[in-house]
């Protein structure tokens, strides 16, 4: 009876371990796509965070400014993955066993884990951007 139970819950055991492991290569990207954009962002930047050092502008005003703007950029996409994400409900619900597909705990964990990989991918090219030179900066134009 063990095995029999066994080779029934097989597929579903697979599939569940499936989108595990799709849900981790989605926040992967999404932590990565974050940090390319910032990156891409800082460095056409650099004559403006060197003005803003220059100006006055410490370290840490730099990198909350930096994380802010990545943080923003994940409250977007947040939303709208929420959004596509209950457009999209009535077909997971056929892989979910006792979990509504619009469970509020799981779209709050979903956010959560996102915000936090997009906080931290945009943390080190804000940290790079606060140890601009000011002068360095100021000298490429």
């Amino acid at each position: 009876m063990e095995q029999l139970l066994d080779d029934r819950e097989t597929s579903r055991r697979f599939e569940t371990w499936l989108i595990g492991v799709f849900s981790a290569i989605a926040v992967a990207l999404a932590a990565f796509g974050v940090f390319a954009v910032m990156h891409c962002s800082i460095a056409a930047r650099t004559h403006e965070i060197g003005i803003r050092m220059a100006l006055g502008a410490r370290a840490a005003d730099v990198i909350t400014l930096i994380v802010g703007e990545g943080a923003w950029l994940a409250a977007i996409g947040i939303a709208a993955g929420a959004i596509g994400a209950l457009w999209t409900t009535s077909a997971m619900a056929t892989l979910l066993y006792s979990v509504r597909p619009e469970d509020p705990v799981g779209f709050l964990a979903a956010a959560a884990v996102l915000a936090t990989a997009a906080i931290l991918a945009s943390f080190y090219p804000a940290r790079r951007a606060s140890r601009v030179d000011p002068l360095t900066a100021l000298r490429q134009y």
